[in-house]
């Protein structure tokens, strides 16, 4: 008891900082103090939390106050949830209907599962699919997000339950672990993914919607860690003055300091 009030205490001392508090008043103008104490109750409230470095767990918090968004679990705007120790800011489908509706443009805004049976196939000009038939199970076999503007322009998006593992495998740094609302929400995260999606590309979007991109579910998976660490090696590139052509790299001279001895010759191999 006494080492979690210490930590309390000590993450208590982080939100004091001249650095998070300055962020928080930027943020939240006369909305700060409300926000910190949302802070403190989600920190001692959350034992995994405690867990990580205080001060990630506050800088991962002030990125729902840069989105305007409360921290209280309950209402399902935001998350700030520890994957391996580490604090991650993750963003809720209402969250981002709310991001959405302060455009002031958008009349309906809708995201849900598309059980078997349901799906009857695509509008080959549009793409748009047509989901009225009949539900023959509860399995589920995609997920789609609609949208309806005031002007009555509308969109949907839709993806296969197939295609949505994919993504969230390749994009989700916290897909694979245990603590994943992936593992927990599978069918929450995947109807959060279709709407975020439909409304980044086809659809007004407040400022506040435009940092979502920068600041929800970033890190790397390791296909993306090895995607990036690849082709990193210096290559010396020459060119030919004469045609200002690069010379083939096969064809260039080895310098006789840079030629590999001759191997000895080892009987056997």
């Amino acid at each position: 008891m006494n080492n979690d009030l210490a930590k309390i205490d000590q993450f208590k001392g982080v939100l004091n900082s001249q650095t998070i508090r300055a962020q928080l008043k930027n943020s939240l103008k006369d909305k700060a103090g409300q926000f910190m104490s949302s802070m403190i109750d989600l920190y001692s409230g959350e034992t995994a939390l405690q867990n990580c470095d205080p001060e990630k767990v506050a800088l991962e918090c002030v990125k729902a106050a840069a989105l305007d968004l409360p921290l209280v679990k309950s209402l399902g705007y935001a998350y700030v949830v520890p994957y391996k120790n580490v604090p991650t800011f993750t963003i809720g489908y209402k969250g981002l209907v709310q991001l959405a509706q302060r455009t002031g443009q958008y009349k309906i805004i809708n995201a849900d599962m598309v059980y078997e049976g349901e799906l009857r196939g695509f509008d080959k000009l549009s793409g748009i699919p047509d989901i009225s038939g009949e539900r023959i199970s509860d399995t589920v076999v995609g997920y789609f997000a609609y949208f309806k503007l005031l002007n009555g322009h509308e969109h949907v998006y839709y993806m296969s339950k197939p295609d949505m593992e994919a993504y969230a495998s390749h994009y989700s740094p916290s897909y694979n672990s245990n603590s994943s609302p992936w593992k927990k929400e599978f069918d929450k995260m995947a109807m959060k993914t279709v709407l975020r999606q439909l409304l980044s590309k086809w659809g007004p979007t407040s400022t506040e919607m435009q940092k979502v991109e920068a600041l929800d579910d970033k890190g790397k998976t390791p296909m993306q860690e090895m995607q990036e660490k690849a082709n990193k090696t210096m290559i010396d590139i020459q060119v030919d003055e004469s045609t200002g052509e690069v010379m083939n790299p096969e064809a260039l001279p080895v310098p006789e300091e840079s030629m590999p001895e001759e191997a000895p010759f080892v009987p056997g191999f």
